[in-house]
């Protein structure tokens, strides 16, 4: 699907609605990492790179405001919108979609993912302007079992073709816009797929993957915390 012969114009969606449910009691992208929130690490990975045009940040509907107050301290002119995200990540990043309004690519990313670079976030723009979708993503280190509900292992998978999976995700817009077209009250029902690839997947889009970071790990408990300011060191933060 080809984009303009000009630099195509690049958004962002910053999913950020989760409940935090394994970080004890406190919420992730709020909690502070290097003296600044984990959430001001996350989005100046995006808001100092040229090549990004506009942002949407997704929070629950109670964190609106120190969003709000966290845009106006940082100065981040490139925040389109923040609003509410939905039950589920899907429906989460949609909303971002629509508050982001049209642009030629979309780069989906956790807001729980403070440690992304730059490198990273621009193979993601060169790999999808080779063939629209593409993902971040790193080859398995350790050998995965597959198992059923009593925990017996059922599979091994080839290691070799195994790659675990981060954000940013990338799409053309209109991919993206489609796969969620496509899903259409599907989208809204049940327990949702765990990333946007999936839907655009299922639309039958092929979807590629480009090198991502080790480093780009998602903060899920207060461990992680430790290890990503461990990677962090005293790099940017604005």
């Amino acid at each position: 699907m080809p984009i303009s012969s000009s630099a195509p114009r690049a958004g962002v969606v910053i999913a950020a609605a989760g409940e935090s449910r394994r970080m004890g009691g406190i919420d992730k992208v709020f909690s502070p990492l290097r003296g600044q929130p984990v959430l001001a690490w996350s989005v100046g990975a995006f808001h100092r790179l040229a090549e990004i045009s506009s942002i949407a940040l997704v929070l629950r509907a109670d964190l609106i405001p120190q969003a709000q107050s966290l845009v106006r301290q940082r100065g981040w002119t490139k925040i389109a919108a923040i609003v509410p995200g939905g039950a589920r990540r899907q429906d989460s990043v949609l909303a971002g979609l629509d508050a982001l309004g049209a642009c030629d690519i979309v780069l989906v990313h956790d807001g729980a993912r403070p440690c992304v670079d730059a490198a990273t976030i621009l193979r993601g723009l060169d790999a999808v302007s080779r063939g629209g979708a593409a993902i971040a993503a790193v080859p398995a280190k350790n050998t995965i079992k597959v198992v059923d509900a009593q925990h017996r292992v059922i599979a091994t998978p080839d290691r070799s073709t195994l790659w675990q999976v981060q954000t940013p995700q990338v799409f053309h817009y209109a991919i993206l816009r489609a796969a969620y077209a496509r899903a259409g009250a599907d989208a809204h029902a049940g327990a949702g797929v765990t990333d946007d690839a999936s839907l655009v997947e299922q639309a039958g889009h092929p979807v590629t993957v480009f090198m991502g970071s080790y480093r780009n790990i998602k903060v899920t408990t207060p461990e992680d915390l430790a290890i990503a300011e461990a990677f962090l060191g005293d790099g940017p933060q604005s």
